[in-house]
């Protein structure tokens, strides 16, 4: 019985440190993001258009600090599995990112934030799919709660108050394709992360390592067979402050790289898209607190969806 609490309770602290670091570290990466995208540079007030330098400049840093990591730990640098699946991974956690980045110059921020609020849906198909789970009709159950709640929550007017960047902007059918290739693909990144972890016996620095320098390659060739490799380095070479942007945006990006991986290694790809839909419902409440958006009555509703949500976690931690 002392055993089983002592497990408990290091249960229960290792959720806490995976979802104080992913909130923390993605709230960052959200601003920094958002700022790159959308906010001009310069007197000329240029955009920066180049979101395959940013995954780009993102995984290179984390390849070099897992690397770093793996030999300063006096651990193998070997691949554990066939390099072809951490190529999986690479392949769709660079078209994830890469929809991510160019939808933000498509959609406003309710609907960037709607879509993702539907993590948990895709993630529950390709864990079918991958790794042939069988859900309960309880998840199922929570996983619709969540994202209708969720819905309700952000098509309403005070959630359209929350950015400063949608007005004057259009949604476009190609920034709501993005949007859902970004669901498919990131449902599936995490679930084959799941996969490999749960296959192997892997280090999260191993999978790190070989995922982001398949990235590094991958990225820095279609950089280079675009044209933009040039016109990106010129871009940050004139607008120190986008240099400096894209420095911090990487080194956070690092970091939620860790906590996504412990996550997901710890307690499966569908507590981790919880976490991840949590985030979203977090940061939105808090900006009605911290700006005094008055919250309606349908919104309410919607904001019961959270309760669920977190008895949902703490069932699946």
């Amino acid at each position: 019985m002392a055993e089983e609490l002592r497990l408990s309770k290091g249960k229960i602290w290792q959720g806490i440190f995976a979802v104080s670091g992913i909130m923390t570290t993605l709230v960052i990466y959200g601003v920094l993001q958002e700022k790159l995208m959308r906010v001009p540079y310069g007197d000329n007030k240029e955009y920066f258009k180049f979101s395959l330098f940013l995954v780009f400049c993102n995984r290179i840093t984390t390849s070099v600090v897992s690397a770093a990591t793996l030999i300063a730990s006096k651990k193998a640098l070997d691949p554990v599995a066939p390099v072809y699946k951490y190529c999986l991974i690479s392949v769709s956690n660079i078209l994830t990112t890469t929809c991510q980045y160019e939808a933000l110059k498509y959609v406003s921020f309710p609907v960037q934030t709607l879509a993702k609020c539907a993590k948990m849906i895709p993630v529950m198909v390709w864990g079918t799919l991958i790794m042939q789970k069988t859900y309960r009709g309880r998840d199922y159950l929570f996983a619709f709660l969540v994202t209708i709640g969720c819905s309700i929550f952000i098509l309403y007017p005070s959630g359209y108050e929350i950015s400063p960047y949608n007005k004057g902007r259009e949604n476009t059918v190609w920034g709501v394709s993005l949007m859902i290739g970004y669901l498919g693909f990131d449902g599936f990144t995490s679930t084959f992360q799941d996969k490999l972890f749960k296959g192997y016996d892997m280090d999260i620095h191993n999978q790190i390592f070989y995922t982001t320098t398949c990235s590094c390659i991958l990225s820095l060739t279609g950089l280079i067979l675009q044209g933009n490799l040039i016109l990106a380095i010129d871009f940050v070479v004139r607008h120190n402050d986008c240099l400096f942007d894209i420095a911090l945006l990487s080194t956070v990006a690092t970091a939620s790289q860790f906590f996504i991986s412990y996550t997901i290694r710890t307690f499966g790809a569908l507590t981790f898209a919880t976490i991840m839909t949590t985030r979203q419902l977090v940061s939105i409440l808090l900006s009605c607190v911290w700006f005094a958006h008055p919250l309606t009555w349908e919104q309410s509703i919607g904001a019961v969806s959270f309760t669920n949500l977190i008895n949902f976690i703490l069932m699946s931690m």
